[in-house]
């Protein structure tokens, strides 16, 4: 240490150096250790006597040369310039004493070097900070896995519900149709609008229509499964057969507040089915044909059903270019529980995203086809009926979904992250606080 003035002979600057509450070593500018603080020698885990003496590198070696030579590259740069340098996050592990085990600890540092200078303006000394960061690096990197893990989960997701060859439907607890999917639209050719409530009826075949709605009002009345096969008149004006299940959900009082019913087109295998009793194909060959197709098309169902309900995605389709609302699933609905979104605009159900540049983002989306990717994007949102506005990350994507050949809507695929970011910005300013 320096040698005290007259003036000050009386503190013991060396004793309130090594007192001061956190990681300091103190060396020339060959990096010869002068002496560091008892909270350094703590977490160096090696005594004052071992590396007092001795350079930064013989006292504390790395199992890394490339660590090491990060360490004196910033010394280099404070001999220079006579500025500080902060180094990035490096690995640099230290041998535990015998008596505890021996070996290397991997531990991870952020570190800073401090230039002190004579009275000429000539380097001294050198001053490290240190602080052991390993337990915030794991947890970043875990999060990092954790968000990537995410990430994948959404896209695989994204793909299977492209492409699961299902019409579906949703009803209200009355048993009114209140949504169809593309699938189902671009099947029927006709707009959702002239197919809800009970107007979708009018699709089917009119020898099988009260024979559906019969076996329909019966299973809303008492909760049971719905099943039925009938023809359904396609946009090409053929009537197809399709095999239709649907499955109630219910309110924690166990009350039905949503039907979500799919169907697959089976009028390939109930002509070959019709075809074999034609033929005169003997029983045993026509029952397990029929339980082969059953089983595929409730297979189809099923998978679509768990997929698509269950997702741990907020999933909507946003339908022509003013962006109205015309399938939202339960856990997109959650992001807004106050507002009835199906059938409204974006920018009426959703005002406050227009400030936000989200109606630009979507036009242009819409008008040139090319698909958005947000990543922790932050809005806006009212959440509630407070009228308070509340920051909310999403990472998500904004596709464009066509038909006939030209532009159609927009399918929105989002995952909420909010928690991640907060946790991530807690870290950076945990790392931010102690840097300065």
């Amino acid at each position: 240490m320096p040698a005290s003035t007259a003036s000050d002979s009386s503190v013991d600057y060396q004793r309130l150096f090594r007192s001061l509450p956190d990681n300091f070593l103190l060396m020339k500018p060959d990096a010869t250790i002068v002496d560091n603080t008892d909270s350094h020698v703590a977490v160096s885990m090696k005594s004052r006597e071992e590396a007092v003496g001795r350079t930064l590198f013989e006292a504390y070696p790395s199992t890394d040369q490339n660590q090491g030579d990060i360490i004196a590259a910033s010394h280099e740069h404070v001999r220079q310039h006579l500025e500080p340098h902060a180094m990035p996050v490096i690995r640099y592990d230290l041998a535990r004493p015998a008596e505890q085990g021996g070996g290397f600890e991997e531990l991870y540092w952020q570190a800073t070097h401090y230039p002190l200078l004579d009275e000429q303006g000539r380097l001294e000394y050198i001053l490290q900070r240190t602080q052991n960061i390993t337990e915030q690096y794991r947890t970043a990197q875990q999060a990092e896995r954790d968000r990537l893990a995410l990430a994948e989960s959404q896209d695989r997701m994204r793909f299977v519900l492209e492409n699961l060859p299902v019409l579906i439907w949703t009803a209200t607890a009355a048993g009114d149709r209140d949504f169809f999917n593309q699938r189902w639209l671009a099947f029927t050719g006709r707009t959702a609008e002239e197919q809800l409530g009970a107007q979708w009826s009018t699709s089917i075949h009119p020898d099988d229509r009260e024979r559906v709605l019969a076996t329909w009002r019966k299973s809303v009345e008492t909760g049971d499964t719905y099943q039925v096969e009938y023809r359904l008149r396609r946009h090409d004006g053929q009537y197809r057969w399709v095999l239709v299940r649907a499955t109630p959900r219910r309110d924690a009082q166990g009350a039905i507040n949503l039907w979500v019913g799919g169907g697959t087109d089976i009028h390939e295998q109930r002509q070959m089915v019709q075809e074999l009793l034609t033929a005169n194909e003997t029983q045993a060959e026509l029952a397990e044909q029929a339980h082969q197709l059953y089983q595929k098309a409730e297979g189809q169902r099923d998978t679509f059903h768990n997929l698509f309900m269950q997702a741990p995605a907020m999933i909507c389709i946003l339908r022509g270019p003013e962006h109205r609302y015309e399938f939202v699933n339960p856990q997109y609905q959650l992001l807004f529980p106050h507002r009835e979104l199906l059938g409204r605009t974006v920018a009426e159900e959703v005002p406050e995203v227009k400030d936000q540049g989200i109606i630009d983002i979507l036009d242009r989306v819409y008008q040139t086809g090319e698909t958005f990717y947000g990543n922790e994007l932050m809005m806006q949102l009212e959440r509630d009926a407070s009228k308070e506005l509340k920051d909310t990350y999403f990472n998500f994507i904004y596709q464009q979904f066509r038909e006939n050949g030209a532009p159609a809507g927009i399918m929105v695929f989002a995952f909420e992250v909010t928690e991640f970011v907060h946790a991530r910005q807690a870290l950076e300013r945990l790392g931010n606080a102690a840097g300065n």
